[in-house]
């Protein structure tokens, strides 16, 4: 097992992986930013060193500045988190250069799996499903003109680096083609470094389905079902559920089996996550991609299925076996996450930093608050919004709901705005508990409720 960890990232997923380490007996190390300072990882980290400014760009994306932070630190190993440098071939590489382990798969995995284009040729290849799309990455707005017409309207122009729904735009027709492709690569280019983008069908009102891989590099690749992520508004996820509400049993299998054989015939090693897209039958689902790192939702499949993937990830860089109790996992209950957002949804999703005045959670069975903050802390205004997630669990999706409703309404923040408003209308709602939703329901309830979407 490693001696010392280093984690390069920031609020919750940092103070997630240092409470993993402390279980493991690993020491920690946190990386911050100047506007981190009073953050709750670099708290309860072993050691915590500066490495810059408040935007993330001189900061927790300076790969040279956390290779630094490591070598001084004298680390066995790092874990990139979600977000950041988490899916950078680049960074991997450098990693293996140094003698650090990289908590996460082969910089050659992450080249194939990370790029969104390459990994739905190599997709197809293992015999995965995929939507009709571009042989490749779009050069210019004559060649976007050409590969719509050829795979019909309408269409999806994703970039190929990052994910989030960054440098993404849905194109119904020929009248906005042109200002969607310049959209998209100008967003991608901004976001991720990288302008490339490619073209897919756009499967209308499907479900979006993730499913949860774990690979030791030993032979062992388990599935541990899926996460419905269909709530979301401009492909921001805001929440999730495990299992999905849609899926049948004979679909999850098919779902299954198709990731976890992509996955061996990749080499695939350590957490990842596959995306589906499911048609609103329920019938055919699509490889969308891979993101290989954990995800922002990895609480829902961790309650459901009663194992930690932040140790395994761990672990399994270190050389070990996948976890007997996690090759026989076995589903149980239901689990919801709500993404608690610094966000104002009566002013068109606005960030909305600032000092935190009072914080109470919610507790009780069955609930759980993965977060950073906490009364007095000062939300920055550089990073993603999220400052927490709100995880219930119940024997049934009924009881998951109505914990999930009671959890939400105890939640007490003062001082900013968040989503906890407009999900405790979401959930209440009539599609919601009957699981009657898709991935454009959220931006029709904005729409009807007054709300921008």
């Amino acid at each position: 097992m490693f001696k010392k960890v280093l984690i390069a990232n920031r609020g919750e997923i940092a103070l997630r992986i240092i409470r993993a380490c402390k279980e493991l007996d690993v020491k920690t190390v946190a990386v911050y930013s100047e506007a981190d300072v009073d953050s709750m990882h670099v708290h309860l980290a072993d050691e915590a060193i500066c490495i810059g400014p408040g935007p993330s760009t001189e900061s927790y994306l300076k790969i040279p500045r956390i290779i630094a932070a490591a070598e001084i630190a004298n680390v066995d190993a790092i874990h990139p988190g979600y977000g950041f440098l988490s899916e950078k071939e680049e960074f991997a590489q450098i990693c293996r250069e140094c003698k650090i382990k990289f908590i996460g798969p082969s910089p050659e995995v992450i080249a194939m799996m990370g790029d969104k284009n390459t990994a739905r040729a190599t997709a197809l290849r293992f015999g995965v499903p995929i939507t009709p799309g571009s042989a490749g990455i779009i050069e210019n707005e004559e060649q976007a003109f050409e590969e719509a017409r050829r795979i019909g309207y309408p269409v999806l122009i994703k970039a190929t680096a990052g994910g989030g729904g960054r440098g993404m735009r849905p194109v119904l027709n020929e009248a906005t083609l042109r200002s969607s492709f310049q959209q998209a690569s100008q967003e991608a280019l901004k976001c991720f470094g990288d302008g490339g983008v490619y073209m897919e069908k756009l499967v209308e009102k499907p479900h979006h389905i993730e499913i949860q891989i774990v690979a030791d590099g030993k032979g062992n690749v388990v599935a541990l079902g899926e996460r419905d992520c269909s709530m979301q508004r401009r492909n921001q996820k805001i929440i999730e559920e495990c299992p999905s509400p849609k899926i049948s049993e004979e679909l999850r299998e098919r779902i299954c089996k198709a990731a976890v054989d992509l996955c061996k015939g990749v080499g695939y090693e350590n957490c990842g996550t596959i995306e589906f897209l499911v048609d609103n039958g329920g019938k055919e689902f699509y490889f969308m991609e891979m993101n290989t790192r954990i995800q922002v939702e990895h609480p829902i499949t961790e309650e459901v299925y009663g194992c930690d993937l932040i140790k395994e990830q761990i672990q399994i860089a270190a050389g070990w076996e996948l976890s007997q109790h996690v090759r026989n996992a076995k589903p149980r209950g239901h689990s919801i996450e709500c993404r608690i957002n610094a966000e104002d949804p009566l002013r068109n999703f606005a960030p909305s930093p600032g000092k935190i005045n009072l914080w109470y959670a919610s507790g009780g069975r069955g609930v759980r608050v993965d977060t950073h903050v906490y009364a007095g802390y000062e939300v920055p205004p550089y990073y993603d919004s999220m400052i927490a997630k709100l995880i219930v669990t119940g024997a049934t999706r009924d009881i998951a709901i109505r914990r999930m409703r009671r959890a939400l309404g105890e939640f007490m923040i003062e001082g900013i705005k968040t989503t906890i408003p407009l999900q405790s209308q979401i959930i209440t709602t009539s599609d919601f508990k009957t699981g009657n939703y898709d991935i454009t329901w959220v931006e029709n309830f904005l729409r009807q409720e007054g709300m921008k979407a």
